[in-house]
């Protein structure tokens, strides 16, 4: 089966979650991995820091390198790529994964939540694309993969948090445009989402704590179908926005009860499903 050793991987907010699962999984095969993440001190509410993260990258046969970035700066990111091209030698997978997230409705959203969620979520994405690309351009299989949701344009999905939903969906809007401007040079531009809640810091500080967790899967879910992904051939496979266990399914993997946080419980569906 084909796999990511040796291959470069950016990937923001990627010092815990679903990030930190798809820097593992990678670092499985022996993948180099770019850590590009603010947090750098530990913090009372969030599990992990950018150099815990490298450690365990380490530990599990990767070469990891942390890269302190707000990827709300265009001199930070741009800092950060430099980096990982003098380490690494280049970049073969960007990873959007970092999101910020604020679900209140139209009058109760602050302003500075409205700038954050944009500023983090679609500029970022943009940004980072922005800015990998012309190392993405030289490898022989690029992949772009934002961790965003199907552009599924329904009132319900919007009114509960407009502003949130806005931010989101702008990861998914470059992911469409993206992948047919990058068609021809060969750069997939994907994206994924997952079927059901997953065991993150923000379900667990958001969402409904300890009783969001028993109904929600486990972050490897999501770095399994990123894995089979990214190993794709990325002139065959562009412009989709994949689900993490159908891209199973399609793998042979059937059986997902492992992924379960809490076997036998019911699984909560996530957004935009």
């Amino acid at each position: 089966m084909p796999d990511l050793k040796g291959k470069t991987l950016f990937i923001t907010g990627a010092s815990r979650g679903i990030g930190l699962a798809i820097a593992l999984r990678a670092a499985q095969d022996g993948a180099n991995v770019t850590v590009a993440a603010k947090t750098t001190r530990p913090h009372p509410k969030l599990p992990g820091t950018i150099f815990t993260a490298v450690e365990e990258i380490n530990q599990a046969g990767g070469t990891g390198l942390a890269c302190p970035t707000d990827i709300r700066s265009e001199d930070q990111v741009g800092e950060a790529v430099e980096k990982t091209v003098k380490e690494f030698g280049g970049i073969d997978i960007l990873i959007n994964n970092a999101s910020a997230i604020h679900l209140t409705g139209t009058q109760d959203t602050p302003m500075k939540r409205y700038d954050l969620m944009h500023q983090i979520n679609t500029r970022g994405t943009f940004l980072c694309s922005k800015m990998c690309l012309p190392h993405l351009l030289e490898s022989d299989n690029p992949h772009i993969l934002n961790i965003s949701p199907p552009l599924n344009m329904e009132a319900r999905w919007f009114s509960g948090h407009v502003a949130y939903t806005m931010a989101k969906f702008g990861m998914s809007l470059c992911v469409l445009g993206m992948a047919e401007e990058f068609h021809e040079q060969g750069v997939a531009v994907n994206a994924l989402w997952p079927r059901t809640i997953i065991a993150t810091a923000a379900v667990q500080n958001l969402l409904g704590g300890d009783k969001a967790i028993r109904h929600s899967r486990k972050p490897k879910i999501m770095a399994d179908a990123a894995h089979a992904i990214l190993t794709r051939n990325s002139r065959d496979c562009s412009g989709h926005f994949f689900i993490d266990d159908e891209i199973l399914k399609e793998q042979g993997i059937t059986d997902l009860s492992d992924y379960a946080c809490t076997p036998g419980e019911s699984l909560q569906p996530d957004f935009f499903i």
